[in-house]
């Protein structure tokens, strides 16, 4: 059968495991995938660019950052802020006397970016980065990822389903078939980046 929806998918992971029991937790294994393949799969269409105003010390990421590409000033001419580590730019802020200014460096600090120095004034910003896969669920039944590789949710939820469901001599073959799908996605990617095909980011706000 075709796998292109949320509903399709369980059906087919159900049939799979050759299993009629396992309709409350279905939903469980793909969700374990997604969490996999947002450790493993990089691909374009992950990449997602968002604009917005700084003007404090700290800055929250968007809910669905995964990691940083880029984050500019895009005020006049466009300048990069360098990430560097908490240490660091601790370490910067105590030699700087904690100044304020066009920040130049950024951390991570939980669920914030924390800039040195402390802007000035209000900046307007630019944030590349890669964002989490959309969940699949019966109100977002389908994503990109489940069109271009059906294989990688089926195979990964599939060997989620492993540990729940005991010894299973099945799962080496899944783990083989997930691991060439999810290189498959990745190389894909990389020769969209080597070729230079520009890449249509969306625009969404900062926070």
């Amino acid at each position: 059968m075709s796998i292109t929806t949320y509903s399709e998918l369980k059906t087919s992971i159900a049939n799979w495991l050759d299993r009629s029991d396992l309709t409350s937790v279905i939903p469980d294994f793909i969700m374990l995938a997604e969490k996999q393949m947002e450790r493993t799969v990089r691909h374009h269409k992950m990449i997602e660019r968002s604009s917005g105003a700084l003007d404090s010390q700290y800055s929250a990421v968007p809910a669905d950052w995964m990691e940083t590409v880029r984050f500019s000033i895009t005020d006049g001419n466009t300048s990069k802020i360098d990430q560097t580590s908490v240490a660091d730019l601790m370490d910067k802020r105590d030699a700087g006397l904690n100044q304020t200014g066009k920040p130049k460096f950024y951390a991570h600090v939980g669920e914030t970016f924390e800039l040195y120095p402390t802007p000035d004034q209000t900046y307007n910003i630019e944030l590349v980065y890669y964002q989490s896969i959309p969940a699949l669920s019966d109100s977002n039944t389908s994503n990109w990822l489940l069109t271009i590789a059906p294989d990688a949710y089926l195979y990964g939820a599939l060997m989620q389903a492993a540990p729940y469901l005991g010894e299973d001599e099945r799962v080496q073959v899944w783990n083989g078939l997930y691991v060439s799908a999810v290189s498959a996605i990745n190389a894909v990617n990389e020769r969209t980046r080597l070729s230079g095909t520009s890449l249509r980011m969306r625009l969404s706000a900062i926070g």
